[in-house]
């Protein structure tokens, strides 16, 4: 027997409790063998791991629905946590388009054409490409769907990794142990996952390692099953590089590799492995390429401007490869 506190995070307490505890009276009668504590934003269980693990599931579901369609009586929270509240909860969202809701309970969805391609190729294909200009929302559209998959137990873990280029020879240099070294390269990934999974759940998940945000050198010599894997700002990865990156795909995995061909910070720019690999993958079926551009940037509206003013430059100078 164990004893495990499970934390409610992103809804209010008495939307799982119920009035005068009702539901928490029907979430007790249908684990009859577990002892069920609750106290403010925290539920206390004790007894068999499995239970503990399975009741934890559940709530998670039905933290979820409440979160996406704003309601829970008593049938849905009887309905939710004595079936299949993952099943329930797919069908309830059969008419929604949003990829997933963010912690403040906002529909995360594609808001462009091309974002919308990147989601619909997603459910023919293991591994995309997403190429195109800064604020497009390759990575948060790929991360959107990372989540989704984790949450729906399509995937058992989340890989999330970049090159380190910009550091260089520079990274001996900064202040502290490695990961404080990388942590500001790996920061825009941090940014999207905590903008969907809360705070104290994420940080659970990353000491489990069941969420993983590393640099692409600790790819080298693993085998990734049952992974959704994301390389962010590929087109800093090097011939070799991206090749040992591919070769990791394991079984039932599921790889995105994000990247803008105008933003190559290596020496010489035609050693970039994105440039290569959008050649000689292209074609091959299981792969797709979805091609981002100026219409799909939606960070300030001078962004898309600054893009077309370097891309304009460029093209002047002849200096486009």
């Amino acid at each position: 027997m164990i004893e495990k506190i499970i934390y409610l995070e992103g809804i209010e307490p008495v939307n799982i409790y119920g009035v005068k505890n009702s539901r928490l009276e029907i979430l007790k009668s249908f684990y009859p063998k577990l002892k069920i504590v609750a106290r403010g934003d925290e539920i206390k269980v004790k007894g068999e791991e499995q239970l503990i693990n399975e009741i934890e599931e559940k709530l998670q579901v039905i933290i979820e629905y409440f979160i996406k369609f704003k309601k829970l009586d008593d049938n849905e929270f009887a309905a939710l946590i004595g079936g299949d509240g993952i099943s329930l909860l797919k069908r309830k969202e059969e008419s929604d388009d949003a990829i997933i809701y963010s912690n403040k309970a906002k529909p995360i969805k594609a808001r462009t054409i091309n974002q919308q391609k990147l989601v619909d190729k997603y459910d023919t294909n293991d591994l995309l490409f997403a190429v195109g200009p800064a604020g497009s929302g390759k990575t948060y559209t790929a991360i959107a769907l990372a989540v989704r998959a984790f949450k729906n137990n399509e995937v058992k873990r989340i890989i999330l990794t970049r090159p380190a280029v910009e550091a260089g020879e520079n990274l001996g240099f900064l202040p502290g142990d490695l990961k404080e070294k990388l942590d500001p390269y790996l920061r825009p990934l941090y940014d999207a996952l905590m903008d969907m999974i809360h705070p104290r759940k994420l940080a659970k998940l990353i000491e489990d390692g069941v969420i993983e945000i590393a640099p692409l050198a600790y790819m080298r010599g693993r085998t990734l099953d049952d992974a959704f894997v994301i390389l962010d700002e590929a087109q800093n990865t090097t011939i070799n590089q991206l090749k040992m990156f591919l070769t990791r795909m394991g079984k039932n995995a599921k790889f995105i590799v994000n990247g803008d061909t105008t933003q190559i910070d290596l020496r010489p720019k035609h050693n970039s492995g994105l440039i290569q690999a959008l050649k000689i993958l292209k074609g091959i079926k299981g792969i797709s390429i979805v091609e981002f551009d100026e219409g799909d940037i939606i960070r300030h509206h001078l962004v898309k401007d600054i893009v077309l003013a370097y891309e304009k430059n460029l093209d002047e100078k002849g200096d486009r490869k």
